[in-house]
């Protein structure tokens, strides 16, 4: 997180607060609370958005709470409805930090996503803009979609995440495709942290510049492009960010 903080404070002249993890700092008194709220945002039918449907399990609610308590841990195959994780996460934010003057981005390796009325069903996302911003390790890993020969091939071996012969199909794709505690995450992290600052600030996420960070890459070859083999911002949002730099000196003086 430092490392995101730096290269924030860097591109931005913006003033970098680290904070440990966003639901354990702003509502570690009522985790209880929390855990019901995020039950029952799981997805349990991708074709449907999720419609309210009473109190969630107390066996759930209790491995949500556990999870609350360690957020480092993962997940595997649970989607979140992100924009009610969202609301969720803007909640519990106290009232003079309730505006768009401060940025908000957390992290989660909770996955969530999004419905999309287009196709009729949810989609995995990495990031759920607005304030708070929500960048996730693990829709990092799972929403950009993998070279379109993998699946291919994932197909005529019939198998799945569980099959031993996944973890060699992946082999044979290796470095095309980000994965769970890959060295590229960090840099990647800081592509995704610059969208959501950028939307804050000038309502405008993305770019079309495949060689821009704020490209939104629907596959991880373009993600990889974008974020770690360019790495950088396009001319344009370069020029975005000096003024943003520019403005952060004007403002200290």
């Amino acid at each position: 997180m430092r490392t995101l903080a730096t290269h924030v404070a860097r591109v931005t002249g913006l003033r970098v607060t680290v904070r440990r993890e966003f639901l354990l700092h702003h509502a570690a008194k009522k985790l209880d609370v929390v855990a019901s709220a995020v039950a029952a945002t799981r997805v349990t039918d991708v074709t449907r958005p999720l419609a309210p449907s009473g109190a969630p399990p107390v066996p759930l609610v209790l491995f949500e709470r556990r999870l609350l308590e360690t957020p480092e841990r993962r997940v595997p195959g649970v989607l979140y409805d992100g924009i009610l994780v969202q609301v969720i996460y803007r909640s519990v934010l106290p009232p003079e930090e309730t505006t768009l003057r401060v940025a908000h981005i957390a992290f989660t390796s909770r996955l969530p996503g999004t419905f999309d009325d287009a196709d009729r069903r949810y989609h995995a996302r990495a990031c759920i803009l607005g304030h708070p911003a929500l960048v996730s390790t693990s829709g990092i890993v799972e929403a950009p979609a993998k070279p379109r020969g993998f699946y291919a091939a994932k197909r005529g071996l019939r198998i799945d995440s569980a099959d031993v012969r996944y973890e060699a199909l992946k082999e044979r794709y290796a470095g095309r495709f980000v994965d769970y505690d890959d060295p590229r995450l960090t840099q990647i992290a800081k592509g995704y942290v610059l969208q959501a600052l950028f939307y804050q600030m000038t309502g405008e996420p993305f770019c079309e510049d495949p060689d821009c960070v704020l490209f939104n890459a629907h596959w991880q070859e373009e993600l990889i492009h974008a974020q770690v083999e360019s790495g950088l911002l396009c001319a344009a949002h370069r020029k975005v960010a000096e003024a943003l730099r520019r403005r952060g000196r004007a403002t200290a003086r």
